[in-house]
């Protein structure tokens, strides 16, 4: 599954009620667009339906930071670069970047970190071996590339 670079597997066009009293995208709406960008990675490697129903296991976000870089007009088409940046048998550090899909310029960038978690008897647990190997094989075939600038960012304080 080596991919040469970020995966590209979700698109979107925005939709109408993803527009707010600004005229552009709503800032939960970008957060919908990124879910459905990590869900597209869950599936790629097993992590899915199928999956969550047949082992009462999920990934659920513990953490996320959103960077909002440009406003996004009506209509626009969306694609998604994911990068995995990290993984062990319970943790998923995924990267994703939000692009114009013709022209190229960056919207926004999620950065988050998900939990591997039994739903069924609570508490975080083990992925399995096949799904951890297929990450892994990810990670490294992204960390050859270039880290994203915004990977890591913080808020600057306020002068």
């Amino acid at each position: 599954m080596s991919e040469a670079g970020p995966l590209r597997i979700h698109e979107a066009t925005v939709q109408p009620d993803w527009i707010d009293y600004n005229g552009h995208v709503n800032d939960g709406y970008y957060v919908v667009g990124f879910t459905k960008a990590t869900d597209a990675v869950q599936d790629l490697v097993g992590l899915d339906q199928t999956y969550r129903e047949t082992s009462g296991c999920s990934i659920y976000t513990v953490e996320a930071h959103l960077l909002y870089q440009r406003e996004v007009p009506p209509e626009t088409p969306l694609a998604f670069e994911s990068w995995v940046l990290g993984v062990d048998e319970k943790r998923l550090h995924l990267f994703h970047r939000m692009l114009h899909a013709d022209d190229g310029w960056c919207a926004a960038t999620h950065e988050l970190m998900l939990l591997h978690v039994d739903t069924v008897n609570g508490g975080v647990a083990p992925m399995p071996k096949t799904i951890v190997d297929q990450l892994a094989e990810l990670r490294d075939a992204h960390a050859t590339l270039p880290v994203p600038a915004e990977v890591g960012s913080t808020f600057r304080p306020i002068t």
